[in-house]
This record gives C-alpha cells, structure tokens and sequence, in this order.
C-alpha cells in the first residue's frame, strides 16, 4: 500500500517540535491530587465517579460498608438478569443468545418466542449492505486496521439513510437493529479487503445466508469454504453475549453516551464508540495478552513450574520482559476484584475446544497466569489489594481456537457491544436531556502578547 504525503518533517524539524511542546506544557500529578482532581474520573480508592444512572447493565465486583470497598465474587447484571444465567440457558438448552440479549438490552424485557423469531428475521433481512456500499465505501479505501474501517463505514451509513438526523426514539431504534445486523457485515469485509491490499490474499465477499444467527453468520462470511462446527459458533455466541455490554462507565460507553447528550446523530456516536474501543487500554488489550502469551510460551521451559512462571511474571513486572509497560496483561480490573464473570464463563467453555484444536499448553499457561499473576502484583506493588483475571486474559485465546484472525479480535468486540451502545444511547436521549459538560481547571501562566518583531527565539 503506498500512502499520500501528508506533511514530511525532517527528525531534526520534529524533534524541535517537540522540545517546544515540552517547554510549554506540563501538569505535575501532584497538582492533580492536591485540587482533588479525580483523574480517570476515579476516586481515590478507584472506583469510578458517578455520572449518571441506567436501567440497562450493572457491574458489581465490591460492595461498600462505612465507605470501605469489600471485595466479591463479580457479577454482571443484564437488565437485572444474571448473565451466567443467559449463559446456563445456552448452554442446557443448547441455544444462540445472542439476539436474545440484544432484544434484553434493548427493549428492557425478554421476547416471547414469536417476538424473538421476529426480531431474528429482521436482523437477517438487513444483514445485507446498501447496493454500491461495499464497492465505493470498504474496498476503495483499505485500511491496516479494521476498527477504523468499521468506523468510518459506519458514519458513512449516514449518507444512506434519508432520516439520519432523527433523534426520535422511533429512528433511533431502527437505526440501531439496522446496526446491530450490519456490522458484522461491514466488520468482515472490511477485513477481506484488508487482507487482500496489505497482505496481498485472495478476496472473499460471501452474500449473508438467511437462517442463521449472528454467530454463524460471522463465520460464514469470515472463512473462505463457509463451513464451521456447531461447537465453534456456539462458543463465539458466548463471546457476544459476554462481550454485550459492560455497564454505562466503560470508556466506549460512556463516549458513546457523551456524543449523544449533544444531540448528534446516531451513526456519529456509535462511530465513536468504536474509535474508542480500538484503544489498547479498553478493546485492544486482549491482543496484548496474546502477544504477552506467546512471549512466555518462547521463553518459558515449564510453563507447569510455578516459580518459573513467577519469575517471567516478575520480569514482566519489572519491565525486564514483556513490551516494557510493566503490565501482565489480563490482570486487574476497575470494577472486579475476586473474578470476572466473563473471563470465568470464557475460560470454562473454551477449554474443551482449546485441547481439541492443539491449544491445550497456551490454555494452561492461562490459567497459571490466573492463579500467579494476582500473587506477583502484590508482591511487586507491595499493595494488599485484590486482582483478578478480566475477560481479556481468555477471549484472545477463544478467537484463536476459532481461527480467526488477530487483527479481526478487537472488531467482534465491537460487533457484540453495538448492541449495548445503541441501548445506553436510547437511554442517554430519552432520559437525561442534557449535554455532558465537566470541568477542567487551568493551572496555566498568564504571559503578555507581543508584536510579532518583538518576539525572540
């Protein structure tokens, strides 16, 4: 792929750049602390600022007693369901979830039978991309990575809808089942293109088949032969469920809730709640634990040793190992602190397919980082607080069970929350009726203007 110049700076040009930045700007942490600025809209015990209330999802991974935070097992509540209950119901039953839980957290309620088959036949009718759309708005303009693609081809839905600027929650909702059903469209071709302008492959557009639900639909557009077990797309249906929504504070979320206080249409702030979701802080991370695993698989003799994973982990720790951030990716969360309801449902669900397809050291090495990565922290930190593994610590390994490609990990996240993003957007529009405006303060120098022949270098 050859880019356009945009703007050519010598390293010479640049680093004066930077230097100049560097005289001019800087906010001392201290500063922060000493104002009470709640950084990260954080507490000083880590917990998240309240900024608003939801009927949609609920976090929980503490309680409070007299302002002390008491670590529990997490759980995480869809519309005031359990989500490890969906997960029993699809696993008895052996039954797709997914458009289940969209239908949950959009509308509030779970669909009668016939209200389900309804909804799932019209995800199916839409799953297909205006006449035109593929051709002029993916494969015209490749992209290295898929989030942007998603992005952009979502704002440029706009321009195919002749009531785009309609914030009635009549529009909104119709905007958002089109979404829902289109995205995964978008997503895998967006990557088709993808790998065919930069990695020079074959090109594979396959038309949705009707009948099948989400899950399935992504792996028969995504592989070359469309064939696919039903253990394969049963196991991705859990990662969408899991994947649904994360409560209204997940910085994806909350963009996508910031955008649309402004009153802005539906395509802009669901665009930016993929642009945020990218972010290797929030989305991005689960393929930094594979490159984390991966790393440790290479250099790791015993990966059943516990002292010699230990000290890797501390390596790790100590930016001696690892991409230098000091980070064992996959540890630690916000809201968690004993577990994480999804890295469990992913980590027991996926073990059986893990072994089946060769996987099974990579899987185990998991789950010694599950068991040591918590006892590292600590010892490292010097911190008594409880870690636990998040989802990201299994999901990447499900998405390579499934073969499917690392650079599509972080868009089927995104496929999976569109349907969370879009009921955290009805709620915002409809309820709180008011832009989203903190504050910050300036703690800059006050300086005199001077004519610009008296200015010196």
């Amino acid at each position: 792929m050859i880019y356009p110049d945009v703007l050519k700076l010598t390293e010479e040009e640049i680093t004066l750049l930077c230097e100049e930045y560097k005289e001019n700007n800087f906010i001392d942490p201290k500063v922060s602390e000493k104002l009470g600025v709640k950084r990260g809209l954080r507490n000083p015990d880590g917990t998240g600022v309240l900024a608003g209330l939801t009927n949609i999802c609920d976090v929980i991974g503490y309680r409070k007693e007299n302002d002390k935070i008491i670590p529990i097992d997490g759980k995480l509540i869809y519309r005031g369901i359990d989500m490890e209950t969906i997960i029993d119901e699809a696993i008895n039953e052996d039954r797709f979830m997914f458009e289940e839980v969209t239908w949950l957290l959009l509308f509030g309620s779970l669909p009668t039978k016939e209200r389900l088959q309804k909804f799932c036949r019209m995800i199916e009718e839409h799953r297909q991309l205006p006449d035109g759309f593929a051709e002029t708005m993916i494969m015209s303009a490749p992209s290295p990575n898929i989030m942007n693609k998603m992005a952009r081809s979502v704002l440029a839905m706009y321009s195919y809808d002749e009531n785009a600027e309609d914030t009635s929650l009549e529009n909104i909702l119709k905007q958002s089942i089109n979404l829902v059903a289109q995205l995964p469209t978008m997503t895998v071709y967006s990557y088709q293109t993808q790998r065919h302008a930069y990695k020079h492959q074959s090109l594979y557009f396959h038309y949705p088949v009707k009948g099948l639900p989400t899950a399935e639909h992504i792996l028969s557009t995504y592989r070359p032969d469309q064939i696919y077990t039903h253990e394969e797309a049963k196991l991705l249906d859990l990662c969408l469920v899991v994947h649904a929504d994360h409560g209204g504070g997940n910085n994806s979320t909350f963009t996508d809730r910031v955008l649309s206080s402004t009153g802005t249409d539906t395509y802009s702030a669901i665009a930016s709640a993929i642009c945020s979701l990218k972010g290797p802080k929030h989305g991005g991370a689960n393929l930094k634990v594979m490159n984390q695993l991966d790393e440790m698989m290479s250099n790791i003799k015993d990966i059943y040793d516990d002292e010699e994973v230990k000290d890797y982990l501390r390596k790790i720790m100590r930016r001696e190992a690892g991409d230098g951030s000091g980070l064992i990716y996959g540890i630690g969360h916000a809201v968690y602190t004993i577990s994480d309801p999804r890295a469990q449902t992913l980590k027991k669900y996926s073990k059986n397919l893990a072994y089946e397809k060769g996987y099974q050291e990579e899987y185990d090495l998991l789950c010694q980082i599950e068991k040591l990565g918590p006892v590292i922290f600590k010892e490292i930190k010097g911190l008594n607080k409880n870690v636990c593994a998040n989802m990201d610590l299994f999901s990447g390994l499900v998405y390579r069970i499934l073969d499917i490609d690392e650079d599509l990990f972080t868009p089927i996240f995104a496929i999976a929350r569109v349907a969370g993003w879009c009921a955290h957007r009805m709620e915002e529009v409809e309820f709180s009726n008011r832009i989203m405006r903190p504050a910050y303060r300036y703690i800059g120098s006050d300086q005199e203007f001077t004519h610009i022949e008296d200015r010196e270098d």
